[in-house]
């Protein structure tokens, strides 16, 4: 493609970070329209970026001549709708998550994908995909412990933790779609963990079994703002996840037990999974190769988060190569969220995968 990809950010809440990370790679990537309800919203971004159109439409973004890309940052509930609709005009998706609420809005999704394999987004972009958002796999920490465990230096893992102890009051629900089952879609495990569980499945694979309580103990809201996870992991190894709305000292944490290393997150709430991330060796030579990974990582300096999601996301549509995240990974996150929450429901152990007549595969929500 001569010039860069052309962008539509639809949601300018966290589209806001989607904006700047398109922005640092103004050679791949150029907003040029910009969507919200709400012209406030608009307004600052507009000023910043003044060759982007402003909409508070997404039908005029739908199509359009200027767009190959739409970036959808709404509501949870409007995801499947509005997704399948950029498909149909003939457009690349980004979605934030959670990308939809059920499995079965994702085969849906999935459909219309493919029923678009014989378009082609402009004139050499390929036919128009998916690509869920999961930014925090691309923290340099993070990437470290995945090479780490990719060239077997980790060896077995025995258990992984995590901690999501993040603050969330009156003021955050006073958004009228927040808290509520028909337009959050969820809530802790789905709103706010679901990044932490594909941080821990991103690098040492599936669950294949799991147990969750959750409760509404920090809020007065319909979604629940407290839950306990316990999981086996396919090969072994156990996951366990403590998460609340309630901390007052917000953080978050992964702690991995290898049989040759512990690594360990950062507690910063939202960046646990840049550095710095302590690496504990089991002896001098593990040691060694753990100081030569990192080194390597910290040489090559690659993007984080969005930006390197987005460069990844870039080399893929332009190359024809499967993109960096697939509706694939949206799936594997997609039924352990839908696991957890069978098993909150029920009191039992969930094996995974969901067998396909499992009743939770149609959603949750009561």
């Amino acid at each position: 493609m001569s010039g860069p990809v052309r962008v539509a950010v639809v949601g300018l809440g966290i589209g806001q970070a989607h904006v700047y990370g398109f922005r640092r790679r103004k050679d791949l990537f150029t907003v040029t329209a910009l969507c919200d309800l709400d012209p406030g919203a608009l307004a600052p971004l507009a000023e910043r970026l003044p060759d982007a159109r402003t909409t508070t439409a997404l039908s005029d973004v739908l199509g359009a001549g200027d767009v190959d890309v739409v970036s959808i940052c709404t509501p949870p509930f409007l995801h499947l709708d509005q997704a399948s609709a950029v498909l149909e005009a003939g457009q690349h998706v980004i979605c934030e998550k959670p990308l939809v609420g059920s499995l079965a809005d994702l085969d849906a999704l999935d459909r219309v994908e493919q029923s678009m394999a014989g378009a082609t987004v402009g004139a050499d972009l390929g036919a128009p995909r998916v690509m869920p958002v999961f930014q925090y796999r691309y923290g340099r920490g993070l990437q470290k412990l995945r090479m780490m465990v990719d060239e077997g230096l980790a060896g077995e893992l025995f258990t992984a933790s995590v901690e999501v102890a993040w603050q969330r009051g009156p003021d955050y629900y006073a958004v009228p779609w927040r808290g509520r089952w028909e337009t959050e879609l969820g809530g802790t495990l789905f709103s706010h963990c679901v990044h932490a569980l594909d941080m821990v499945t991103s690098v040492v694979g599936d669950v294949d079994r799991a147990f969750a309580r959750t409760s509404t103990r920090v809020n007065e809201v319909e979604t629940e703002d407290t839950a306990s996870v316990s999981a086996e992991l396919v090969g072994g190894g156990y996951l366990t996840l403590s998460a609340t709305l309630g901390s007052v000292a917000e953080i978050s944490r992964h702690r991995f037990c290898f049989r040759n290393l512990t690594a360990e997150s950062n507690t910063s709430p939202y960046t646990s999974s840049s550095d710095p991330w302590t690496f504990t060796g089991a002896d001098a030579a593990v040691k060694a190769r753990i100081d030569e990974v990192c080194a390597a990582v910290d040489r090559a300096a690659p993007a984080e988060s969005y930006q390197r999601q987005f460069e990844l996301f870039h080399a893929a549509i332009t190359s024809g190569e499967e993109l960096p995240v697939t509706l694939r990974d949206a799936q594997r996150s997609l039924e352990l969220v839908t696991a957890l929450y069978a098993s909150a429901a029920t009191g039992a152990d969930i094996g995974l995968p969901l067998t396909p007549d499992h009743p939770f595969r149609n959603g949750w929500r009561p």
